[in-house]
């Protein structure tokens, strides 16, 4: 099988879907290997360490895309680059399936076996896949560099000659992956940390890395199958933001991740909260890409509004290219050992799989995801 990676189209993009090591080990495999010149000079990595690795360097991306076998890719595929794809070629990438009907439409058309990453099941034998969880890993952990970069405070206590410098209170919301790994850095660093989410369940795990659980009375909430926050109705984001305003005015950093897959990011922080924080306070908008959770949140770029300084820059994981890459490039090198035939030397689409029921959201001509078949139906 010919697998092909591309470097990535979108100018702010650092990280690569393949290093040379996985490139190594799919070569090993039988897989002939082929990146296009210059994708890992963002992130860290020479041609010539792919080509060192078994892979061939090439210079003509139109070619190389249309001899596909198999495309990998951090982002979605530019729209006049899916034509270029032969029929049957196996496309794995970000996709944002719910938000890009024409581009999931695109794909169907030109027969196009396309994996959507988000979309890969959270069960135990595809832990190993999911990238969600890596780079969210690293943004929680970007997310408090961040802030300590900008905060008018340290974050650890000191006792110095000249009086105690108590700690930088921080408050994190949404303890998914991307808040657990903030909390767990901000402790580190010595701050005093305390967390919110709208899943009572996560209450000892954010306890157990030693920070305040803040309880709201919401009423009824939960996560979803794959423990993913579900989305509050208007009166409860109200009483969120109510119960929320004080602790955040208590707050010198507050760290927002909270998002809903498919859907837009909810607004958690508004104007009205901002204001009420201190001067120096910083707030680092953690979804910014999917709509942000800060109330005029900036795009892409970092503001000052009532002397608070709001950090809403995305692709918090493409801040330290060389790991983000390093573990996507393992979650897609983990896709494809699953579904390895070492004899045939190719990757086997196995649609009747649990994984790839969940993720392959396009095969031989149609949109093939049930849930995007739903959504699409009822638009």
């Amino acid at each position: 099988m010919r697998i092909v990676i591309p470097r990535e189209s979108h100018p702010e993009e650092t990280r690569v879907a393949l290093i040379p090591d996985h490139a190594a080990r799919l070569v090993k495999k039988g897989a002939s290997v082929v990146v296009e010149a210059g994708l890992g000079e963002r992130s860290g990595w020479a041609d010539a360490d792919y080509q060192a690795a078994g892979a061939t360097v090439s210079p003509d991306r139109r070619a190389a895309l249309a001899d596909a076998g198999m495309v990998l890719r951090v982002r979605k595929p530019p729209a006049e680059e899916i034509e270029w794809l032969r029929p049957g070629c196996i496309h794995v990438s970000y996709l944002d399936p719910f938000n890009e009907r024409v581009l999931v439409e695109s794909l169907a058309r030109q027969k196009i076996s396309a994996v959507s990453l988000e979309m890969i099941p959270r069960i135990t034998r595809a832990q190993k896949m999911d990238v969600l969880s890596s780079q969210a890993n690293l943004a929680g952990y970007v997310a408090v560099v961040l802030a300590a970069d900008h905060t008018w405070k340290i974050f650890p206590m000191m006792m110095t000659a000249a009086g105690t410098l108590t700690p930088a209170k921080v408050l994190v919301i949404g303890a998914g992956v991307a808040g657990l790994q903030a909390i767990a850095t901000a402790r580190r660093l010595g701050a005093k940390v305390s967390a919110f989410d709208t899943r009572p369940v996560v209450e000892e795990q954010v306890k157990s890395l030693g920070a305040a659980f803040v309880k709201i009375d919401l009423g009824e909430t939960g996560q979803t199958k794959d423990g993913y926050a579900r989305a509050l109705t208007e009166e409860q984001l109200a009483r969120q933001r109510a119960g929320l305003k004080k602790a955040c005015a208590d707050s010198d950093v507050v760290i927002t991740t909270a998002q809903v897959f498919g859907r837009r990011a909810p607004v958690i922080l508004t104007g009205d909260m901002l204001a009420a924080m201190r001067p120096g306070s910083v707030v680092v908008d953690g979804a910014t890409e999917s709509g942000g959770n800060v109330e005029g949140s900036p795009a892409n770029a970092i503001a000052q509004r009532h002397g608070v300084t709001i950090i809403g820059l995305a692709n918090l994981p493409g801040r330290v290219p060389l790991h983000a890459s390093q573990v996507f490039s393992g979650n897609l090198t983990s896709l494809i050992d699953e579904f390895w035939d070492k004899n045939a030397k190719t990757f086997v689409l196995k649609t009747d799989d649990e994984i790839l029921k969940g993720c392959l959201i396009t095969h031989d001509g149609a949109v093939s995801n049930p849930d995007l078949q739903a959504r699409f139906a009822k638009a």
